[in-house]
């Protein structure tokens, strides 16, 4: 249950249990009431007969009487008076009230007569005593209710206790279940978080289908994505430190040369045969330093995230044709076989100078890889053409509808699967045993390849087999020109 509807139906009941307490308690304090007040109507009016048949006579109004038998009926509950016709208090069991200065409003004394009047504390009674047909006077009897007084009183106060341990149980319940549902979870989510923050280990993440719930769910995605995060964070910083370890190593052996080369000449050696030898090692070397030096800038753009790289509409056939011709010198002067295939027919947003970079070192790749007599194949066509030389490995990797593959696939060794997945890093090299030669490559180029196609919005996928071939697979997505 969410903890916004948990609230409300706790509010609820806080507000409506004490309510239907308190009215249940009242109907049956006041059922009670009822069931009391019957039975003491009854005895109340029992005990008035009983005084009613000593006091309702003449002679009891006679002045300078004595009331002995009043005195033995009267007690703390009972109270009697007797008043002349005129108001004047003859007779009162009232200690506090006076017999000579006490007289009462003919009005109210003659007023609810032959009723027996019910209040708080009391029943009250008058009747006037007749001698023939005149009034000689009226005698009045109170009636204390102290039995019910007192039942009153104590059921009320029972009542309030009932209520209060049930408003208090009420609270305690609440409070327990506010303490699990809220304060517990709140402080198991801060106690991982604080041990987040110190680099300790983070205990089981809080999980319920609430809001606290999600929260601890997006603390982890977050924690995770932190450490994720972090962790790439380090292999960048060390591979950025071995690129510079491995590209100060690469850059001293060529400079080494050239100044060899260099002094040689400034030594006047008076061969012109070995003036040119060594005049086209120093040019060889100096390109390759900057070939290094360019794909270690271009590297370092790509790797920059505010760069973005300027696309511009081509026509896919025009282009493509364009950017996967002359390489046949290249091929033949290995004596390698190269199949080129072009079947793109829409329009395409890319930027030619980086295509064309990606060209050159997956081609670069592919010759240097293939042996005389193997065989390339050369192909940018669409995701629905698939060329009848394609190796079966391949064709898995070739399943989107739309788009282009842009493929660069070569007979020969192959590469293990283990090293498949590490050949986009920078400065890898599969043969380890080329690397000695420095001059075959930066170790840059394919991991450069895979960034500027996806800067295109497209994938780059590798595939191999031992004693077969490798096969690299780019895609792009195409321009819709009829929307």
């Amino acid at each position: 249950m969410k903890i916004k509807t948990w609230l409300l139906v706790s509010y609820l009941i806080v507000m409506i249990l004490p309510l239907v307490a308190a009215y249940v308690l009242f109907l049956w304090i006041n059922a009670y009431h009822q069931e009391k007040n019957v039975e003491e109507y009854f005895e109340k009016w029992v005990e008035l007969q009983k005084i009613i048949e000593v006091i309702d006579t003449p002679e009891m109004f006679q002045l300078g009487r004595s009331y002995e038998e009043l005195n033995k009926l009267t007690g703390a509950h009972i109270e009697i008076n007797l008043y002349l016709k005129e108001g004047f208090l003859l007779y009162t069991s009232n200690p506090i009230k006076t017999q000579i200065d006490t007289i009462a409003s003919t009005d109210k004394l003659y007023k609810n007569l032959y009723e027996f009047e019910k209040d708080y504390y009391a029943y009250t009674y008058r009747s006037p005593v007749l001698q023939g047909k005149d009034i000689i006077g009226i005698y009045e009897v109170r009636l204390a209710r102290n039995e019910w007084v007192k039942g009153v009183s104590d059921r009320t106060w029972l009542v309030i206790g009932i209520f209060v341990l049930f408003f208090v149980a009420i609270l305690t319940i609440v409070a327990f279940l506010v303490n699990r549902k809220l304060n517990k979870p709140l402080r198991l989510l801060m106690k991982q978080m604080k041990a987040f923050a110190e680099k300790n280990e983070v205990s089981p993440i809080y999980e319920v289908n609430d809001e606290i719930g999600e929260l601890a769910k997006s603390f982890d995605e977050m924690r995770l994505q932190i450490i994720t995060a972090k962790q790439k964070l380090i292999e960048e910083q060390g591979e950025k430190e071995y690129m510079i370890a491995s590209i100060s190593h690469d850059l001293k052996t060529p400079l080494t040369s050239i100044r060899t080369y260099a002094e040689a000449l400034v030594g006047k050696i008076p061969n012109e045969e070995k003036i040119n030898e060594y005049s086209k090692v120093i040019v060889d070397k100096s390109n390759y330093m900057k070939h290094m030096l360019d794909d270690l800038l271009m590297y370092t753009l790509l790797q920059t995230p505010t760069y973005e790289m300027e696309l511009v509409e081509v026509d896919g056939e025009e282009f493509f044709d364009m950017l996967i011709s002359d390489y046949e010198p290249l091929c033949m002067e290995k004596g390698i076989t190269l199949e080129l295939l072009s079947t793109v027919e829409e329009f395409y947003l890319v930027n030619p100078k980086q295509m064309l970079r990606v060209m050159d070192n997956l081609m670069s790749n592919a010759i240097k890889h293939s042996d005389s007599k193997d065989h390339i194949l050369l192909a940018a066509i669409h995701s629905n053409h698939l060329p009848l030389s394609i190796m079966p490995f391949v064709k898995p990797l070739l399943t989107k509808q739309e788009g282009m593959y842009l493929i660069v696939q070569n007979s020969g060794e192959g590469i293990e699967q283990t090293e498949l997945e590490k050949v986009f890093k920078p400065l890898y090299q599969v043969d380890s045993a080329r690397t000695k030669n420095r001059g075959s490559g930066t170790g840059l180029g394919l991991s450069i390849t895979k960034q500027i196609i996806e800067k295109h919005g497209g994938t780059v996928e590798i595939a191999s087999e031992k004693q077969v071939g490798t096969c690299v697979i780019c895609w792009l997505p195409s321009i819709n020109k009829g929307e």
